[in-house]
Protein backbone atom coordinates (compact mmCIF):
# COMPACT_ATOMS: atom_id res chain seq x y z
CA UNK A 1 0.00 0.00 0.00
CA UNK A 2 2.86 2.40 0.76
CA UNK A 3 4.30 1.93 -2.76
CA UNK A 4 0.89 2.43 -4.36
CA UNK A 5 0.41 5.60 -2.32
CA UNK A 6 3.84 7.06 -3.17
CA UNK A 7 3.40 6.30 -6.87
CA UNK A 8 0.00 7.94 -6.95
CA UNK A 9 1.45 10.98 -5.23
CA UNK A 10 3.82 11.63 -8.11
CA UNK A 11 1.39 10.57 -10.87
CA UNK A 12 3.15 7.24 -11.55
CA UNK A 13 1.11 4.09 -12.22
CA UNK A 14 1.37 1.27 -9.74
CA UNK A 15 2.57 -2.00 -11.18
CA UNK A 16 2.30 -4.30 -8.17
CA UNK A 17 5.70 -3.40 -6.73
CA UNK A 18 7.79 -4.31 -9.80
CA UNK A 19 8.39 -1.46 -12.19
CA UNK A 20 8.83 -2.92 -15.66
CA UNK A 21 11.32 -1.42 -18.09
CA UNK A 22 11.80 -1.77 -21.83
CA UNK A 23 15.08 -3.64 -22.44
CA UNK A 24 14.64 -4.12 -26.16
CA UNK A 25 13.96 -7.38 -27.91
CA UNK A 26 16.51 -9.45 -25.93
CA UNK A 27 14.82 -11.32 -23.08
CA UNK A 28 16.39 -11.66 -19.61
CA UNK A 29 18.12 -15.00 -19.10
CA UNK A 30 18.10 -14.87 -15.30
CA UNK A 31 15.33 -14.95 -12.69
CA UNK A 32 14.11 -11.49 -11.53
CA UNK A 33 15.09 -10.33 -8.07
CA UNK A 34 12.36 -8.87 -5.85
CA UNK A 35 12.09 -5.08 -6.05
CA UNK A 36 10.88 -2.35 -8.38
CA UNK A 37 13.60 -2.93 -11.01
CA UNK A 38 13.80 -6.19 -13.05
CA UNK A 39 16.85 -8.22 -13.88
CA UNK A 40 19.12 -6.88 -16.64
CA UNK A 41 20.98 -8.62 -19.45
CA UNK A 42 23.09 -6.46 -21.75
CA UNK A 43 25.47 -7.15 -24.60
CA UNK A 44 28.33 -7.49 -22.08
CA UNK A 45 26.33 -9.83 -19.83
CA UNK A 46 24.62 -11.69 -18.69
CA UNK A 47 25.07 -10.40 -15.13
CA UNK A 48 23.91 -12.88 -12.50
CA UNK A 49 20.62 -11.50 -11.11
CA UNK A 50 20.24 -7.76 -11.50
CA UNK A 51 22.66 -5.27 -12.92
CA UNK A 52 24.65 -3.62 -10.08
CA UNK A 53 23.19 -0.22 -10.97
CA UNK A 54 19.66 -1.59 -10.66
CA UNK A 55 20.50 -3.28 -7.38
CA UNK A 56 21.63 0.06 -5.95
CA UNK A 57 18.56 1.85 -7.32
CA UNK A 58 16.40 -0.87 -5.81
CA UNK A 59 17.93 -0.15 -2.39
CA UNK A 60 17.29 3.57 -2.88
CA UNK A 61 13.70 2.83 -3.85
CA UNK A 62 13.15 0.93 -0.61
CA UNK A 63 14.41 3.93 1.36
CA UNK A 64 12.09 6.21 -0.64
CA UNK A 65 9.14 4.01 0.30
CA UNK A 66 10.18 4.30 3.97
CA UNK A 67 10.67 8.07 3.91
CA UNK A 68 7.64 8.89 1.73
CA UNK A 69 4.93 8.56 4.40
CA UNK A 70 7.08 10.54 6.85
CA UNK A 71 7.49 13.37 4.35
CA UNK A 72 3.85 13.38 3.29
CA UNK A 73 2.58 13.60 6.88
CA UNK A 74 5.15 16.12 8.11
CA UNK A 75 3.39 19.25 9.37
CA UNK A 76 6.21 21.32 10.86
CA UNK A 77 8.42 24.18 9.73
CA UNK A 78 11.81 24.38 8.04
CA UNK A 79 13.45 25.26 11.35
CA UNK A 80 12.29 22.04 13.05
CA UNK A 81 14.70 19.22 13.76
CA UNK A 82 12.51 16.66 12.01
CA UNK A 83 12.45 18.78 8.82
CA UNK A 84 16.22 18.96 8.78
CA UNK A 85 16.49 15.20 9.31
CA UNK A 86 14.12 14.44 6.43
CA UNK A 87 15.84 16.97 4.18
CA UNK A 88 19.23 15.47 5.04
CA UNK A 89 18.06 11.92 4.32
CA UNK A 90 16.50 12.87 0.99
CA UNK A 91 19.57 14.86 -0.07
CA UNK A 92 21.72 11.84 0.77
CA UNK A 93 19.50 9.62 -1.38
CA UNK A 94 19.75 12.12 -4.24
CA UNK A 95 23.55 11.98 -4.04
CA UNK A 96 23.42 8.18 -3.92
CA UNK A 97 21.31 8.13 -7.07
CA UNK A 98 23.70 10.55 -8.77
CA UNK A 99 26.62 8.19 -8.03
CA UNK A 100 25.00 5.27 -9.85
CA UNK A 101 26.96 4.42 -13.02
CA UNK A 102 24.72 3.94 -16.03
CA UNK A 103 27.52 3.02 -18.53
CA UNK A 104 25.79 5.25 -21.05
CA UNK A 105 22.88 2.81 -21.43
CA UNK A 106 19.47 4.49 -21.96
CA UNK A 107 17.57 1.95 -19.86
CA UNK A 108 19.85 2.47 -16.86
CA UNK A 109 19.74 6.23 -17.34
CA UNK A 110 15.95 6.07 -17.36
CA UNK A 111 15.91 4.05 -14.12
CA UNK A 112 18.26 6.53 -12.45
CA UNK A 113 16.19 9.46 -13.71
CA UNK A 114 13.03 7.86 -12.32
CA UNK A 115 14.57 7.39 -8.85
CA UNK A 116 16.00 10.93 -8.84
CA UNK A 117 12.60 12.32 -9.84
CA UNK A 118 10.88 10.63 -6.91
CA UNK A 119 13.43 11.95 -4.41
CA UNK A 120 13.23 15.46 -5.87
CA UNK A 121 9.44 15.26 -5.73
CA UNK A 122 9.56 14.41 -2.03
CA UNK A 123 11.96 17.29 -1.39
CA UNK A 124 9.63 19.71 -3.18
CA UNK A 125 6.63 18.39 -1.28
CA UNK A 126 8.45 18.71 2.05
CA UNK A 127 9.57 22.27 1.37
CA UNK A 128 6.25 23.31 -0.15
CA UNK A 129 4.22 22.33 2.92
CA UNK A 130 6.73 23.78 5.40
CA UNK A 131 6.75 27.16 3.60
CA UNK A 132 3.10 27.27 2.49
CA UNK A 133 1.41 30.62 3.33
CA UNK A 134 -1.25 28.79 5.36
CA UNK A 135 1.43 26.98 7.38
CA UNK A 136 3.14 30.29 8.08
CA UNK A 137 -0.23 31.80 9.07
CA UNK A 138 -0.74 28.95 11.56
CA UNK A 139 2.68 29.66 13.05
CA UNK A 140 1.98 33.41 13.30
CA UNK A 141 -1.28 32.77 15.16
CA UNK A 142 0.46 30.29 17.47
CA UNK A 143 3.10 32.89 18.28
CA UNK A 144 0.37 35.46 18.92
CA UNK A 145 -1.24 33.09 21.44
CA UNK A 146 2.16 32.45 23.04
CA UNK A 147 2.74 36.19 23.44
CA UNK A 148 -0.69 36.73 25.03
CA UNK A 149 -0.27 33.86 27.48
CA UNK A 150 3.33 34.66 28.32
CA UNK A 151 2.31 38.18 29.28
CA UNK A 152 -0.93 37.27 31.05
CA UNK A 153 -0.19 33.93 32.75
CA UNK A 154 3.23 32.33 32.37
CA UNK A 155 5.38 35.44 32.84
CA UNK A 156 3.83 36.55 36.17
CA UNK A 157 4.03 32.96 37.47
CA UNK A 158 7.72 32.68 36.63
CA UNK A 159 8.36 36.03 38.31
CA UNK A 160 7.22 34.47 41.56
CA UNK A 161 3.60 35.54 41.70
CA UNK A 162 1.13 32.92 42.82
CA UNK A 163 -1.69 32.59 40.32
CA UNK A 164 -4.18 33.75 42.92
CA UNK A 165 -2.20 37.00 43.20
CA UNK A 166 -3.08 38.08 39.67
CA UNK A 167 -6.38 37.81 37.89
CA UNK A 168 -6.93 36.12 34.56
CA UNK A 169 -9.01 38.75 32.82
CA UNK A 170 -11.95 38.10 30.57
CA UNK A 171 -10.13 40.20 27.97
CA UNK A 172 -7.33 37.60 27.89
CA UNK A 173 -9.85 34.77 27.50
CA UNK A 174 -11.56 36.63 24.64
CA UNK A 175 -8.21 37.33 22.94
CA UNK A 176 -7.27 33.63 23.07
CA UNK A 177 -10.74 32.73 21.77
CA UNK A 178 -10.21 35.12 18.86
CA UNK A 179 -6.91 33.41 18.00
CA UNK A 180 -8.67 30.03 18.06
CA UNK A 181 -11.39 31.36 15.76
CA UNK A 182 -8.85 32.65 13.24
CA UNK A 183 -6.92 29.38 13.40
CA UNK A 184 -10.07 27.43 12.60
CA UNK A 185 -10.55 29.58 9.50
CA UNK A 186 -7.06 29.05 8.03
CA UNK A 187 -7.41 27.54 4.54
CA UNK A 188 -5.72 24.17 4.03
CA UNK A 189 -6.86 23.35 0.50
CA UNK A 190 -7.35 19.73 1.59
CA UNK A 191 -3.62 19.29 2.29
CA UNK A 192 -3.08 16.62 4.96
CA UNK A 193 0.05 18.28 6.46
CA UNK A 194 -1.70 21.65 6.64
CA UNK A 195 -4.80 20.13 8.19
CA UNK A 196 -2.59 18.34 10.68
CA UNK A 197 -0.71 21.54 11.59
CA UNK A 198 -3.96 23.48 11.97
CA UNK A 199 -5.52 20.78 14.11
CA UNK A 200 -2.52 20.45 16.44
CA UNK A 201 -2.35 24.22 16.97
CA UNK A 202 -6.12 24.46 17.48
CA UNK A 203 -6.33 21.67 20.06
CA UNK A 204 -3.70 23.35 22.21
CA UNK A 205 -5.12 26.87 21.96
CA UNK A 206 -8.63 25.57 22.70
CA UNK A 207 -7.35 23.54 25.67
CA UNK A 208 -5.68 26.66 27.09
CA UNK A 209 -8.85 28.64 26.47
CA UNK A 210 -10.85 26.08 28.45
CA UNK A 211 -8.35 26.19 31.32
CA UNK A 212 -8.52 29.98 31.47
CA UNK A 213 -12.32 30.01 31.30
CA UNK A 214 -12.40 27.50 34.16
CA UNK A 215 -10.11 29.72 36.21
CA UNK A 216 -12.28 32.80 35.59
CA UNK A 217 -15.34 30.87 36.81
CA UNK A 218 -13.63 29.72 40.04
CA UNK A 219 -12.71 33.28 41.10
CA UNK A 220 -16.08 33.39 42.86
CA UNK A 221 -15.35 30.31 45.01
CA UNK A 222 -14.55 30.93 48.68
CA UNK A 223 -11.24 29.02 48.57
CA UNK A 224 -9.16 28.10 50.42
CA UNK A 225 -10.70 27.28 53.82
CA UNK A 226 -9.08 28.28 57.06
CA UNK A 227 -6.58 25.80 58.50
CA UNK A 228 -8.58 25.82 61.75
CA UNK A 229 -11.61 24.27 60.04
CA UNK A 230 -10.23 20.73 60.03
CA UNK A 231 -6.87 19.00 60.44
CA UNK A 232 -6.90 17.98 56.75
CA UNK A 233 -7.50 21.52 55.47
CA UNK A 234 -3.87 22.58 55.76
CA UNK A 235 -2.79 19.79 53.41
CA UNK A 236 -5.66 20.49 50.99
CA UNK A 237 -4.61 24.15 50.92
CA UNK A 238 -1.05 23.09 50.10
CA UNK A 239 -2.33 20.86 47.29
CA UNK A 240 -4.46 23.76 46.02
CA UNK A 241 -1.35 25.94 45.84
CA UNK A 242 0.44 23.20 43.87
CA UNK A 243 -2.53 22.94 41.52
CA UNK A 244 -2.33 26.70 40.86
CA UNK A 245 1.32 26.29 39.89
CA UNK A 246 0.52 23.23 37.78
CA UNK A 247 -2.12 25.22 35.92
CA UNK A 248 0.46 27.78 34.80
CA UNK A 249 2.92 25.00 33.90
CA UNK A 250 0.24 23.28 31.83
CA UNK A 251 -0.56 26.48 29.92
CA UNK A 252 3.16 26.88 29.20
CA UNK A 253 3.44 23.25 28.05
CA UNK A 254 0.39 23.30 25.81
CA UNK A 255 1.26 26.55 24.08
CA UNK A 256 4.96 25.73 23.64
CA UNK A 257 6.49 28.05 26.25
CA UNK A 258 8.20 25.29 28.24
CA UNK A 259 11.01 23.21 26.82
CA UNK A 260 12.03 21.45 30.01
CA UNK A 261 8.98 19.59 31.29
CA UNK A 262 6.61 17.21 29.56
CA UNK A 263 2.87 16.62 29.73
CA UNK A 264 3.51 13.09 30.99
CA UNK A 265 5.62 14.38 33.90
CA UNK A 266 3.01 16.93 34.93
CA UNK A 267 0.28 14.28 34.65
CA UNK A 268 2.20 12.07 37.09
CA UNK A 269 2.47 14.94 39.59
CA UNK A 270 -1.25 15.71 39.39
CA UNK A 271 -2.16 12.03 39.71
CA UNK A 272 -0.04 11.77 42.85
CA UNK A 273 -1.92 14.76 44.28
CA UNK A 274 -5.22 13.00 43.57
CA UNK A 275 -4.02 9.91 45.42
CA UNK A 276 -2.94 12.04 48.38
CA UNK A 277 -6.29 13.83 48.50
CA UNK A 278 -8.14 10.54 48.33
CA UNK A 279 -6.23 9.29 51.37
CA UNK A 280 -7.33 12.22 53.59
CA UNK A 281 -10.08 11.42 56.12
CA UNK A 282 -12.64 14.21 55.83
CA UNK A 283 -15.78 12.15 56.46
CA UNK A 284 -16.73 14.10 59.58
CA UNK A 285 -17.00 17.53 57.94
CA UNK A 286 -19.26 18.25 54.94
CA UNK A 287 -17.63 21.63 54.18
CA UNK A 288 -14.17 20.08 53.98
CA UNK A 289 -15.50 17.22 51.83
CA UNK A 290 -16.94 19.75 49.43
CA UNK A 291 -13.65 21.70 49.44
CA UNK A 292 -11.68 18.55 48.62
CA UNK A 293 -14.18 17.71 45.88
CA UNK A 294 -13.62 21.12 44.28
CA UNK A 295 -9.84 20.65 44.34
CA UNK A 296 -10.21 17.16 42.83
CA UNK A 297 -12.39 18.58 40.06
CA UNK A 298 -9.75 21.22 39.32
CA UNK A 299 -7.06 18.54 39.04
CA UNK A 300 -9.23 16.36 36.78
CA UNK A 301 -9.93 19.40 34.63
CA UNK A 302 -6.18 19.85 34.12
CA UNK A 303 -5.49 16.15 33.55
CA UNK A 304 -7.94 15.86 30.66
CA UNK A 305 -5.79 18.21 28.57
CA UNK A 306 -2.49 16.46 29.21
CA UNK A 307 -2.95 13.79 26.54
CA UNK A 308 -2.23 16.23 23.71
CA UNK A 309 1.44 15.40 23.12
CA UNK A 310 0.47 12.72 20.61
CA UNK A 311 -2.68 14.53 19.48
CA UNK A 312 -2.80 15.10 15.77
CA UNK A 313 -0.88 11.95 14.85
CA UNK A 314 -4.14 10.07 14.23
CA UNK A 315 -5.32 11.02 10.73
CA UNK A 316 -8.96 10.56 11.71
CA UNK A 317 -8.69 13.50 14.10
CA UNK A 318 -8.00 16.10 11.43
CA UNK A 319 -9.06 14.50 8.12
CA UNK A 320 -12.77 14.73 8.82
CA UNK A 321 -14.36 13.61 5.57
CA UNK A 322 -15.47 10.32 7.12
CA UNK A 323 -16.11 11.62 10.65
CA UNK A 324 -19.55 10.62 12.00
CA UNK A 325 -20.15 13.98 13.70
CA UNK A 326 -19.32 15.86 10.50
CA UNK A 327 -21.69 13.60 8.57
CA UNK A 328 -24.39 14.36 11.12
CA UNK A 329 -23.78 18.12 10.81
CA UNK A 330 -23.79 17.90 7.02
CA UNK A 331 -27.09 16.01 7.07
CA UNK A 332 -28.62 18.81 9.15
CA UNK A 333 -27.17 21.44 6.81
CA UNK A 334 -28.69 19.56 3.89
CA UNK A 335 -32.12 19.74 5.50
CA UNK A 336 -31.64 23.45 6.26
CA UNK A 337 -30.79 24.01 2.60
CA UNK A 338 -34.06 22.34 1.55
CA UNK A 339 -36.07 24.45 4.00
CA UNK A 340 -34.28 27.60 2.83
CA UNK A 341 -35.21 26.90 -0.79
CA UNK A 342 -38.85 26.35 0.18
CA UNK A 343 -38.97 29.58 2.17
CA UNK A 344 -37.32 31.68 -0.53
CA UNK A 345 -39.37 30.17 -3.36
CA UNK A 346 -42.80 30.01 -1.77
CA UNK A 347 -42.53 32.35 1.23
CA UNK A 348 -43.65 29.40 3.31
CA UNK A 349 -44.11 29.84 7.03
CA UNK A 350 -44.57 27.21 9.70
CA UNK A 351 -41.05 25.82 9.65
CA UNK A 352 -40.11 27.33 13.00
CA UNK A 353 -40.73 24.16 15.00
CA UNK A 354 -38.58 22.02 12.70
CA UNK A 355 -35.79 24.60 12.69
CA UNK A 356 -35.78 24.74 16.48
CA UNK A 357 -35.55 20.95 16.47
CA UNK A 358 -32.52 21.14 14.18
CA UNK A 359 -30.87 23.54 16.64
CA UNK A 360 -31.48 21.05 19.44
CA UNK A 361 -30.03 18.28 17.27
CA UNK A 362 -26.91 20.33 16.57
CA UNK A 363 -26.48 21.01 20.28
CA UNK A 364 -26.37 17.24 20.85
CA UNK A 365 -23.67 16.56 18.23
CA UNK A 366 -20.56 15.15 19.88
CA UNK A 367 -17.57 17.32 18.99
CA UNK A 368 -15.13 15.05 20.83
CA UNK A 369 -13.06 18.06 21.97
CA UNK A 370 -12.23 18.58 18.30
CA UNK A 371 -12.10 22.32 17.53
CA UNK A 372 -12.67 21.77 13.81
CA UNK A 373 -15.90 19.86 14.47
CA UNK A 374 -16.83 22.52 17.02
CA UNK A 375 -16.37 25.21 14.36
CA UNK A 376 -18.40 23.20 11.82
CA UNK A 377 -21.23 22.91 14.34
CA UNK A 378 -21.06 26.65 15.16
CA UNK A 379 -21.40 27.55 11.50
CA UNK A 380 -24.31 25.16 11.03
CA UNK A 381 -26.04 26.76 14.05
CA UNK A 382 -25.61 30.20 12.45
CA UNK A 383 -27.21 28.91 9.23
CA UNK A 384 -30.26 27.71 11.15
CA UNK A 385 -30.49 30.91 13.19
CA UNK A 386 -30.26 33.06 10.05
CA UNK A 387 -33.31 31.30 8.58
CA UNK A 388 -35.21 31.53 11.88
CA UNK A 389 -34.60 35.29 12.21
CA UNK A 390 -35.64 35.84 8.59
CA UNK A 391 -38.94 34.00 9.16
CA UNK A 392 -39.56 35.88 12.41
CA UNK A 393 -39.04 39.26 10.72
CA UNK A 394 -41.10 38.26 7.68
CA UNK A 395 -44.01 37.20 9.91
CA UNK A 396 -43.66 40.33 12.09
CA UNK A 397 -43.88 42.55 9.00
CA UNK A 398 -46.96 40.65 7.85
CA UNK A 399 -48.68 41.17 11.20
CA UNK A 400 -47.71 44.84 11.47
CA UNK A 401 -50.70 47.16 11.70
CA UNK A 402 -49.47 50.62 12.73
CA UNK A 403 -51.91 53.06 14.29
CA UNK A 404 -52.32 56.73 13.35
CA UNK A 405 -50.42 57.80 16.47
CA UNK A 406 -47.25 55.83 15.68
CA UNK A 407 -44.18 58.10 16.10
CA UNK A 408 -42.46 58.94 12.82
CA UNK A 409 -39.03 57.70 14.01
CA UNK A 410 -40.60 54.34 14.95
CA UNK A 411 -42.14 54.06 11.48
CA UNK A 412 -38.74 54.90 9.96
CA UNK A 413 -37.17 51.97 11.84
CA UNK A 414 -39.84 49.63 10.47
CA UNK A 415 -39.20 50.84 6.91
CA UNK A 416 -35.53 49.94 7.36
CA UNK A 417 -36.55 46.54 8.76
CA UNK A 418 -38.66 45.91 5.67
CA UNK A 419 -35.63 46.68 3.48
CA UNK A 420 -33.48 44.41 5.67
CA UNK A 421 -35.98 41.58 5.21
CA UNK A 422 -35.65 41.85 1.41
CA UNK A 423 -31.86 42.02 1.64
CA UNK A 424 -31.72 39.06 4.02
CA UNK A 425 -33.64 36.97 1.51
CA UNK A 426 -30.99 37.82 -1.09
CA UNK A 427 -28.19 36.98 1.37
CA UNK A 428 -29.79 33.63 2.21
CA UNK A 429 -29.90 32.77 -1.48
CA UNK A 430 -26.42 34.13 -2.27
CA UNK A 431 -23.99 31.45 -3.49
CA UNK A 432 -21.06 33.44 -4.83
CA UNK A 433 -17.69 34.76 -3.72
CA UNK A 434 -16.46 37.98 -2.18
CA UNK A 435 -15.00 39.12 -5.48
CA UNK A 436 -18.44 38.93 -7.14
CA UNK A 437 -20.20 42.18 -7.95
CA UNK A 438 -23.41 40.91 -6.33
CA UNK A 439 -21.54 40.43 -3.04
CA UNK A 440 -20.25 44.00 -3.10
CA UNK A 441 -23.74 45.31 -3.91
CA UNK A 442 -25.28 43.40 -0.98
CA UNK A 443 -22.56 44.58 1.38
CA UNK A 444 -23.05 48.21 0.28
CA UNK A 445 -26.86 48.05 0.62
CA UNK A 446 -26.63 46.55 4.11
CA UNK A 447 -24.17 49.25 5.14
CA UNK A 448 -26.59 51.90 3.85
CA UNK A 449 -29.34 50.44 6.07
CA UNK A 450 -27.05 50.75 9.07
CA UNK A 451 -26.43 54.38 8.18
CA UNK A 452 -30.18 54.93 7.79
CA UNK A 453 -30.75 53.53 11.29
CA UNK A 454 -27.99 55.72 12.65
CA UNK A 455 -29.79 58.75 11.22
CA UNK A 456 -33.06 57.92 13.05
CA UNK A 457 -33.63 60.27 15.98
CA UNK A 458 -35.78 58.49 18.63
CA UNK A 459 -36.79 61.88 20.08
CA UNK A 460 -36.82 60.37 23.55
CA UNK A 461 -39.24 57.55 22.67
CA UNK A 462 -38.11 54.42 24.52
CA UNK A 463 -39.87 52.03 22.15
CA UNK A 464 -38.10 53.58 19.17
CA UNK A 465 -34.73 53.30 20.94
CA UNK A 466 -35.26 49.59 21.57
CA UNK A 467 -36.53 48.98 18.01
CA UNK A 468 -33.55 50.82 16.48
CA UNK A 469 -31.07 48.90 18.64
CA UNK A 470 -32.61 45.56 17.59
CA UNK A 471 -32.63 46.59 13.94
CA UNK A 472 -28.93 47.56 14.07
CA UNK A 473 -28.09 44.19 15.61
CA UNK A 474 -30.13 42.42 12.95
CA UNK A 475 -28.33 44.26 10.14
CA UNK A 476 -24.95 43.44 11.67
CA UNK A 477 -25.92 39.77 11.95
CA UNK A 478 -26.88 39.70 8.27
CA UNK A 479 -23.49 41.19 7.34
CA UNK A 480 -21.69 38.63 9.52
CA UNK A 481 -23.67 35.81 7.94
CA UNK A 482 -22.83 37.07 4.43
CA UNK A 483 -19.17 37.21 5.46
CA UNK A 484 -19.31 33.66 6.82
CA UNK A 485 -20.93 32.31 3.64
CA UNK A 486 -18.05 33.62 1.56
CA UNK A 487 -14.98 32.91 3.72
CA UNK A 488 -14.37 29.55 1.95
CA UNK A 489 -13.82 27.68 5.21
CA UNK A 490 -13.30 23.91 4.97
CA UNK A 491 -12.80 21.11 7.44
Amino acid sequence: MAVRWICSLFRKPFDGGKRTMDHGSQQPQTQHMPGPFPGYTGPQGPYPGQHPALLRLDEVQREIVTLGPQVCSYSGLQSDREYKRLERELTRLLLEVDKVETEGRPELQQARKCAAGEVEGLLRYLEGNATHPSRLAIEELTQEAQSLLNEGVVGPFRQGQAQDAFEISEELVEAVQDVAMRLAQVKTGGSVPLRKARYKALTRVCAVQEILEGRVRTHTLALPLSDDTHEAVQRINQVMAQVSGARCQEVALLIGLSGRDSCAHLARILTELLVELDALDVSSNAAVRNYRKQVVEEINGLLKHLDLEGEGEDTRRYDLAQNDSIREIEAIRGRVSVLREEVLRHGAAGHGTELQGLLTHLDQVDTGRNPCIREARRRAVLEVQALITFLDLWEALGRRNPGPDEPLPHAAVWRVLASLCDLQAQVLGFDGKRADKSYMVLEELLTKQLLALDAVDPQGDQGTKIARKQAVKHAQNILSYLDMKTDEWEY
